[in-house]
């Protein structure tokens, strides 16, 4: 496996054990790390703080061809903002974990250019199946159902 993917997912455990939704996050530029991150609502009390937010979040703030010169990395489809926010700041490459539990606004994304890798790791998931099994509420409110 990708070390970068296995970084995510090292993430995504992390937010698990802190009693979060297990989804993590890692931007790379140039073959490093610059950022990581992981989905903070519940423990932040926070309306936005998904993964790929997280990881923006703790990158700081970077310049826009840094940006464009990064691959995003999530266990999760990214959702509609958090797509978003990767549209913005131009970044080009995406590779995504999973997209059989949820998948973001992928066709819209492709079609703004950005290059989508889908790995469907089955780590990635059986952590995000398990989780939705036996936690239905706080995800539907996790995605805004």
């Amino acid at each position: 496996m990708d070390t970068f993917l296995q970084e995510a997912i090292n993430e995504a455990r992390a937010g698990l054990a802190e009693g979060g939704i297990p989804i993590g996050s890692v931007l790379v530029i140039d073959g490093k790390i610059v950022g990581r991150g992981h989905n903070r609502r519940i423990q932040n009390g926070s309306a936005i703080l998904h993964a790929e937010m997280d990881c923006f979040e703790n990158a700081g703030r970077l310049k826009a061809r840094d940006y464009q010169r990064a691959t995003l990395y999530s266990t999760l489809s990214p959702c509609d903002m958090c797509s978003g926010t990767s549209l913005l700041y131009k970044i080009p490459k995406i590779v995504i974990g999973e997209n059989k539990t949820f998948r973001g606004p992928e066709d819209y994304v492709r079609s703004r250019g950005v290059e989508l890798e889908i790995v469907n790791s089955q780590e990635c998931i059986d952590i995000m199946t398990r989780f939705i099994a036996e936690n239905p509420s706080l995800w539907n409110e996790d995605i805004g159902e």
